[in-house]
């Protein structure tokens, strides 16, 4: 189902028709225009995609905006794998997501607070029609949950409740562990630990699981529901280090939980093969806390009897979105190389990979099919997110909400470029050009840097970017030494050296822009944000050609981040310090 054209576009359609005469009737075609500020409002976002059981539905989430409330409205809607029908299932001012099919097909859960609710609870939506009916009626935070393969529980991972009771006379703060501080929450006085539940669906009986000082996340059903698989770090002082491990349990009250791995690191993500015999996840490069970590895919017998295996390793890219394949012999993932994501799929047994699809785009939220056939969002330079079938390798649009969207604007061109800093080193570039300007015509020229450090420029939809294209900029974005897709060593090389080798790629950027007479060299501005904004305060104070610069949301001084920001964990505070004083 397609929303109508808003009046303000019918009357440009009636305005910029051609006459159509009576021998040839003609289609009326619509002039392009620039894009606007206004049309952010337009743009909408469709994420979480979620294969029905037999495969013959996709259903996700449509979150708009609506400017006159001032918020975002998230609806649920399934689109048929075909194609050729799409159907919003829940249209209610209040926010739906997280749409979970039972196993039999039968319901579609989902998430919301409504009627002024302050928790979120669980929601089922009968496939014949219907209202939805509210499920649970939980006091606390529910942070995930899903369905048991016999579709008679529900696994809930559920935020302990805090007492925020207030006493007359207030009591003093205090501090007792090393984690102290968190951004918006302010001080931490106590612990809401995150446990697992299982909520009977016909009795609404729930059943405690997990308990304890610790945390567990990341909780998955195996497929023939005897056990389950989560995450926790279970260290005398998980405040002080990143070693979470993969834990799996039988799937029943007061069932022990057994540690399944052992890295001192970073172990999460937990996937169950469809034989219930293997888990994949992923497990940190690092022992340690580092900005630029790197996760390898991974894969371990499920019953620990093995070593765990690194699929990924020498691919040196990151890799998320873990999915097994129907058959059970490879793994697909997602994978960030060189301003592309794409799909990319692993043999279990040899850890050969194979692309499976890719090109100037980037993929997102994978989800299996059937046999070498998958769903995922995808998002191309001219084009925001829909979603697609990928069959064989080829990819087939599903959804078209973005039609609308892009259909009266004249975007720019986006292409990439890559230049050699003065050290030698190969640095890769994304660079949008306005529409309908001659590519030998100089420009004045934004160099927008991304934040992170640990990201990438991508070829996809960029709103931002084009948005300042359509003012006239030639737009680049700059994939320097510290951001992603290049491998590991190519992104921790600026560990505590902030400001020195990001400067010279930038500036070798600059230079080879400049050269080609893509960039008119007395118009150049530079603008970031977060790290983007600290990388632009280096370059003004270390080169002079830049005619403009907007710094947003960075930090001059790198230690004045320290309890406000990511860096609240003191496990981190000695890398900060290591930034600015140099010292590794």
């Amino acid at each position: 189902m397609k929303q109508k054209m808003p009046f303000s576009l019918l009357v440009l359609f009636f305005l910029s028709s051609q006459t159509i005469t009576a021998q040839n009737a003609a289609t009326p075609t619509t002039a392009k225009r620039k894009l606007q500020p206004a049309d952010v409002y337009r743009l909408q976002a469709l994420s979480d995609p979620q294969v029905s059981p037999e495969g013959n539905w996709i259903a996700y989430t449509l979150s708009s905006v609506d400017s006159v409330q001032n918020k975002r409205n998230t609806d649920i809607w399934m689109v048929s794998w075909d194609g050729k029908q799409a159907i919003q299932l829940t249209n209610s001012p209040d926010a739906e997501s997280q749409p979970r099919w039972s196993p039999d097909g039968k319901y579609l859960s989902f998430v919301a607070a409504r009627n002024g609710a302050t928790n979120s609870q669980i929601w089922l939506l009968n496939r014949l029609g219907g209202e939805g009916l509210q499920l649970t009626n939980l006091k606390t935070s529910l942070m995930d949950y899903s369905w048991s393969p016999d579709g008679k529980k529900i696994l809930m991972t559920i935020k302990t409740p805090a007492d925020t009771s207030k006493p007359k006379t207030p009591k003093p703060i205090v501090i007792d562990r090393y984690k102290f501080k968190q951004d918006v929450v302010g001080y931490i006085t106590q612990r809401d630990p995150i446990h697992l539940y299982l909520f009977d669906v016909a009795s609404k009986k729930m059943d405690t699981l997990t308990s304890g000082e610790f945390d567990q996340r990341g909780a998955v059903f195996s497929p023939d529901g005897k056990h389950i698989a989560f995450v926790s770090n279970t260290t005398a002082d998980p405040d002080r280090n990143i070693n979470t491990d993969i834990f799996v349990m039988e799937a029943k009250p007061k069932a022990v939980a057994k540690q399944l791995t052992k890295w001192a690191g970073s172990d999460d993500s937990p996937v169950w093969s469809l034989d219930s015999k293997t888990i994949a996840y992923l497990s940190s490069a690092s022992e340690t806390y580092t900005a630029y970590q790197e996760q390898y895919l991974t894969v371990i017998d499920a019953a620990g009897t093995t070593q765990p295996k690194l699929l990924s390793k020498s691919l040196d890219r990151p890799v998320s979105n873990i999915k097994f394949s129907k058959d059970g012999n490879s793994i697909a993932v997602l994978i960030s190389d060189d301003r592309e994501r794409y799909i990319g799929q692993f043999n279990i047994a040899t850890g050969a990979l194979t692309k499976v699809a890719g090109g100037k785009r980037s993929y997102a939220a994978l989800q299996a099919h059937s046999n070498n056939n998958w769903v995922a969002s995808m998002s191309e330079p001219q084009l925001p997110a829909e979603l697609y079938a990928v069959e064989n390798g080829v990819p087939r649009r599903l959804t078209k909400h973005q039609e609308e969207f892009v259909a009266p604007l004249e975007l720019a061109s986006v292409d990439g470029y890559s230049s050699t800093s003065s050290d030698g080193t190969k640095v890769s570039s994304v660079m949008l050009r306005p529409a309908n300007i001659p590519v030998t015509q100089k420009l004045p020229t934004l160099f927008y840097i991304h934040g992170g450090p640990v990201a990438q420029d991508e070829y996809g939809f960029d709103m931002t970017r084009q948005m300042l294209s359509a003012a006239g900029y030639m737009v680049v974005g700059v994939n320097y030494r510290g951001s992603s897709g290049r491998g590991w060593d190519y992104s921790k090389t600026i560990s505590a050296d902030w400001g020195n080798k990001e400067v010279i790629d930038i500036q070798g950027a600059v230079d080879y822009a400049v050269e080609k007479g893509w960039a008119d060299k007395d118009k150049l501005g530079i603008c970031g944000w977060s790290y983007g904004g600290i990388l632009t305060d280096y370059l003004i104070a270390s080169d002079n050609r830049f005619k403009a610069a907007s710094s947003g949301a960075g930090v001059a001084m790198v230690s004045s981040l320290y309890g406000v920001d990511q860096y609240i964990n003191p496990v981190s505070y000695t890398h900060l310090r290591a930034h600015e004083t140099g010292r590794n």
